[in-house]
């Protein structure tokens, strides 16, 4: 033990001379494993960072959460022709859903709002995304209310001009002034404010901070087939515990004989599951921490042959010394493990350069996106560790028994 805790040390004094006498050829060796390390773990961690991001979003929404609409969230083999004809998915449509298919435990008409202009006074906001929509979408995503109160299910049937509005909307159009009970103008109508949402930062599609609820029979009343000509849905969350598939199979049992689909004709409408999103969101995820892992591992393969070359020329310079050991009784693996050990410490000095980098950018990084946080997890901070030793290791194995297997007596001659 005490044998190789020795050959540490000199292992470490070698790696620290050599790093002091050449640092140039040093700086030009490591700069290919820091490149990579920091390539790697800044992707692994913003992709991370990103991951969470979008699951925090994501977390007040129950995948199993459906779309009931006239298109498709995702690729589909029903042709472009074929799905233009389909209808559009009415307030009717909905209401007949809630009353008919079992096992629902909340369901909501939604129409798919376009950026609107929304006017108090003198102060003018556009582009708001207003969201037309019943009450019930407060239990479907869990909207967390600030100030005042959502509109109620009396006001939803009834399409009472009243809104909520995102805290930055909120901020921006009052100012101090309480929001609550003050009327502004959006469609051309006036509307009262009614509830201020908690400030939420930013989500996936945008920030809820930034958007606004009114009732969807309100916007029914002076337009049809949606804002804008923007088609509408119906948002179903199922009981917990359901058999995901049985219902699928009923809602869409009910809904074909609804709308008079004869046995073998296809479908005329889509159902679209928040689960087969979040699916493909994780599927886009794990594609950028490949393209990734290809990219930075040129910068890794870089990194390898430069710790390679450095140590063939460390072997080159210090045969006379390999000799001299080897003749005082040095064995074959004390030379191979010395070799090593420097091959090593050399990567994981260039790695923890690389860490240290990664750590930088993400304070930057999370200090200048403002509610995105960029993490640098410890488990991506042990892969880079891991890394640049296993970098080490391979680089510095034939070197070390290049210089293992020299003869000693050679060795001397060649060194004099």
């Amino acid at each position: 033990m005490l044998l190789y805790l020795r050959l540490f040390k000199e292992s470490f004094s070698f790696a620290i001379n050599a790093l002091t006498n050449n640092k140039l050829r040093t700086f030009l060796s490591l700069l290919g494993v820091t490149i990579g390390i920091f390539s790697i773990i800044a992707v692994l961690a913003a992709v991370d960072s990103l991951d969470r991001n979008i699951q925090d979003q994501l977390s007040g929404l129950d995948k199993n959460t459906m779309y009931l609409t006239k298109f498709s969230f995702g690729p589909t083999e029903v042709p472009r022709w074929q799905r233009d004809n389909f209808p559009q998915t009415e307030y009717d449509d909905f209401d007949f859903i809630r009353r008919n298919v079992p096992d629902i435990e909340a369901s909501a008409y939604v129409i798919f709002g376009s950026p609107q202009t929304v006017k108090y006074g003198s102060e003018t906001i556009s582009g708001v995304e207003i969201t037309p929509v019943s009450n019930e979408i407060y239990d479907i995503e869990s909207i967390k209310i600030a100030e005042g109160r959502f509109y109620s299910e009396s006001e939803s049937i009834n399409g009472a001009p009243v809104i909520v509005f995102g805290n930055s909307i909120a901020e921006n159009l009052f100012g101090n002034v309480n929001p609550l009970g003050k009327q502004i103008r959006l469609y051309g109508r006036k509307l009262t404010v009614i509830g201020v949402m908690k400030k939420m930062g930013a989500g996936l599609g945008g920030s809820p901070d930034d958007k606004g609820y009114v009732p969807a029979n309100f916007v029914r009343r002076f337009q049809s087939g949606g804002v804008d000509g923007i088609p509408g849905a119906v948002i179903i969350k199922p009981n917990k515990g359901v058999d995901m598939g049985a219902f699928e199979g009923v809602l869409k049992q009910k809904f074909r004989a609804y709308r008079g689909l004869k046995a073998g004709e296809p479908d005329n409408f889509f159902v679209n599951k928040m689960s087969g999103f979040t699916d493909a969101i994780d599927g886009i995820i794990g594609t950028m921490n490949l393209m990734g892992w290809i990219i930075s591992g040129f910068s890794l393969l870089v990194g390898g042959f430069g710790i390679a070359n450095i140590m063939f020329v460390s072997v080159k310079e210090r045969t006379n010394l390999i000799g001299i050991q080897k003749s005082l009784g040095a064995k074959n693996r004390f030379i191979l493990f010395q070799f090593l050990f420097e091959a090593v410490i050399l990567a994981v000095i260039g790695g923890l350069v690389g860490l240290f980098f990664v750590w930088i950018v993400s304070l930057i990084a999370s200090k200048f996106t403002g509610d995105f946080e960029f993490v640098l997890s410890a488990g991506n901070m042990f892969l880079g560790f891991m890394l640049s030793t296993i970098i080490g290791l391979i680089s510095g194995v034939i070197p070390a028994i290049s210089a293992s297997r020299l003869d000693p007596v050679e060795a001397i001659r060649t060194g004099i």
